[in-house]
């Protein structure tokens, strides 16, 4: 019987595997390019679609370069490549006659909690941070200043006004699902209500994605008042690094962490030394594997394509349960630890929505997540996540409830005044994660959360709560399901299903 490590949180949780198991690991990371400003540059003159930045840009001009913050649920990643891009872009421009004085840096976060100055100065190498002069504003979906681009579409499509004063809009992003980058990074800089229609059944295909077809219709509109160009990264899985190496594409990798005597006086340690010590020496590399431009739509539709084929795994027909581990941070900006909600959407919102072609679990089927689910919510980033709590406690998961809750925590000055702050994230975020996880709650038959801290927030969210791993699997088989399939992850990876 294989011993399977899974990533829980700050732990790391030996599961004893069945015998008709299906392990899933992503495969190696690639060789990434040698210069990934070089890649950027050529990119951006050479698109595959439309004409190259040279013919866009006009000496003496204004150019604002969208970008958007990191959504990774790993601990932390070193040198982030979109870091690179982006003075790539900034360089380019400058190069065609727009100095810095003339560039905009627009952080399009949407219902994050707005970055700080000290946030702004990562999403950018040092040498850039020093030398740039331009503007760098932090989209509010609350501006009343936004601008409105077409009066016709549903919900009305109000957008930063650093979209509409400008000469060129320049979309730098990588390709991790179609809802974060390309045209969607344009979405998140709109108002409140677009942000909030911005949905999707899968992270990895455009038909059945709301968001995707908003943001394509937002992108059209502002392509008609002014000169639009993205440039998307395709990038290779991660690498993790130190004791992690080699997890979790490397089989032999996950033999050695199973067997090292060393994991015994890792879970001895208390959670709060676990994450003060331990999380921050766990980093992440990123190579990018190519680069490619054009209209923001057609670069990115090409460069999540291409991810896909890089980073994916696949199963010859869907599984009976599926086992997943709950990252340790949350995927918004500052990283910091899950509550229940968040807990349930890294895992039902992110990594069971990382699928192309057909879900990876059988109608009926069973999500076994582990992770501890406790109910702290980090203060006060974290604070409309107690609203939403507060609802569920009082009707559960009744849509009605929840949908009465979202109308009055929409209308609450304090909560919005939190968020234009900076203090907190937008109270409308809760609810939207909530309908992140709808798709997969939809096809399941049951939510098991192995390990919870928490049994009544896990119950609270409907789910079952466990004691461990392997309760939660023979809960599995004893409803029938023998076909299991493990996810060797964080990070996640994506899954491309068969039919059978």
């Amino acid at each position: 019987m294989p011993r399977v490590p899974l990533l829980s949180g700050t732990r790391l949780v030996l599961a004893n595997a069945p015998e008709h198991a299906v392990v899933l690991r992503p495969p190696p990371p690639r060789a990434g390019v040698a210069d990934v400003a070089a890649a950027v540059r050529d990119a951006l003159r050479f698109p595959l679609e439309g004409d190259g930045i040279e013919a866009l840009v006009e000496r003496g001009s204004r150019a604002t370069i969208v970008v958007e913050p990191p959504l990774l649920p790993i601990p932390s990643a070193q040198n982030d490549p979109r870091r690179l891009a982006i003075g790539a872009a900034v360089a380019e421009l400058e190069r065609l006659g727009i100095p810095t004085g003339y560039q905009t840096i627009l952080v399009a976060g949407g219902f994050g909690r707005r970055m700080s100055q000290r946030e702004l100065e990562t999403l950018v190498t040092p040498d850039l941070a020093r030398r740039f002069h331009g503007s760098v504003v932090v989209h509010d979906v609350e501006d009343p200043e936004l601008v409105r681009l077409d009066e016709a579409a549903r919900p009305p499509l109000r957008v930063n006004r650093a979209l509409v004063d400008t000469d060129l809009v320049l979309v730098v992003t990588a390709a991790e699902t179609v809802l974060h980058g390309g045209p969607a990074a344009l979405l998140n800089a709109a108002g409140a209500d677009a942000v909030r229609a911005g949905g999707a059944y899968s992270l990895l295909e455009t038909t059945a994605s709301q968001g995707w077809h908003l943001a394509l219709t937002l992108e059209r509109a502002l392509a008609r008042r002014v000169p639009l160009l993205g440039v998307s990264l395709v990038l290779n899985h991660p690498t993790l690094s130190g004791a992690l190496r080699g997890y979790p594409y490397d089989e032999q990798a996950a033999d050695r962490i199973a067997r090292s005597p060393l994991r015994y006086a890792y879970s001895a340690l208390p959670e709060g030394l676990r994450r003060r010590l331990v999380l921050p020496s766990l980093h992440a590399d990123y190579s990018v594997a190519t680069a490619v431009a054009g209209p923001p739509s057609v670069a990115h539709a090409e460069a999540v394509l291409r991810a896909v084929e890089l980073r994916r795994t696949s199963l010859d027909e869907p599984l009976e349960a599926i086992v997943l581990g709950i990252p340790a941070v949350t995927p918004y900006l500052p990283r910091e630890r899950p509550n229940p909600l968040l807990a349930a959407y890294l895992g039902l919102g992110i990594g069971l929505r990382l699928w192309r072609d057909s879900f990876p679990v059988v109608d009926g089927g069973t999500a076994i997540l582990v992770g501890r689910f406790g109910r702290h919510f980090a203060h006060p980033t974290q604070q409309p996540y107690r609203a939403f709590f507060h609802a569920t406690s009082r009707g559960g998961r009744d849509p009605q409830v929840l949908a009465d809750a979202e109308r009055a925590i929409s209308r609450d000055p304090r909560a919005i005044a939190g968020y234009r702050d900076g203090r907190t994230v937008h109270p409308l975020l809760p609810f939207r994660d909530w309908n992140g996880c709808q798709p997969a709650l939809g096809r399941l038959g049951s939510v098991l959360v192995a390990g919870a801290g928490d049994a009544t927030s896990a119950r609270q969210l409907g789910f079952v709560p466990v004691h461990g791993v392997g309760a939660a699997l023979e809960m599995a088989r004893a409803q029938g399901h023998e076909r299991i399939g493990f996810v060797l992850s964080p990070p996640y990876f994506p899954l491309r299903v068969g039919r059978g």
